[in-house]
């Protein structure tokens, strides 16, 4: 997630590692923070493989800034991670938010279209957070009232999501609509 949130805010503009560290820590800080013990190995890591470059700056005060930007190579890995991400970015509800936050820059709104089928086949499944034996639980199921506001809850959220995945896909899918 740090590396798809990384290689995503650097294809939109260069930044220093601080103000990178701001975004990140924005679009997933509620689920993980993002410390500096965490971000600036990540971008020493990805540096050494050769996607991203560090230039030094002057900066507001005495010391330089380290400006950060993708590389050619840093662009297409970014490309390649939207076009077939991993299965924990399509069924992990705070991965999935990282990799739709920069969907849009995959440039083919058939492969766009692509990453959205297949959470639309996950959300399709059976599942519950609460089982029967194999049989998932609706709210209806349980009498627990706080175990039936999170199924309540994840049920609205799941119709909300189904309905803008059929919409999107249906846009993306049709040339008209363009």
């Amino acid at each position: 997630m740090l590396d798809l949130a990384t290689l995503g805010f650097l294809y939109e503009e260069p930044l220093h590692g601080y103000e990178l560290r701001t975004r990140i820590a924005r679009l997933t800080g509620h689920v993980r923070a993002i410390s500096h013990g965490t971000l600036y190995p990540a971008i020493k890591r990805m540096e050494k493989a050769g996607l991203l470059v560090r230039e030094s700056q002057p900066g507001a005060a005495a010391a330089p800034r380290h400006m950060l930007s993708l590389t050619d190579q840093g662009r297409q890995t970014l490309l390649e991670l939207l076009r077939k991400p991993d299965d924990p970015f399509i069924t992990d509800e705070n991965r999935w938010f990282t990799l739709l936050a920069f969907l849009r820059h995959l440039p083919d709104p058939r492969a766009q279209a692509d990453v959205l089928r297949r959470r639309l086949t996950f959300l399709q499944e059976p599942s519950s957070f609460f089982y029967s034996g194999d049989r998932p639980l609706s709210s209806k199921d349980v009498d627990d009232p706080f175990r039936r506001g999170v199924l309540t809850i994840a049920r609205a959220t799941s119709e909300a999501e189904l309905a803008w995945l059929h919409e999107t896909i249906a846009d993306l899918t049709d040339p008209s609509a363009r």
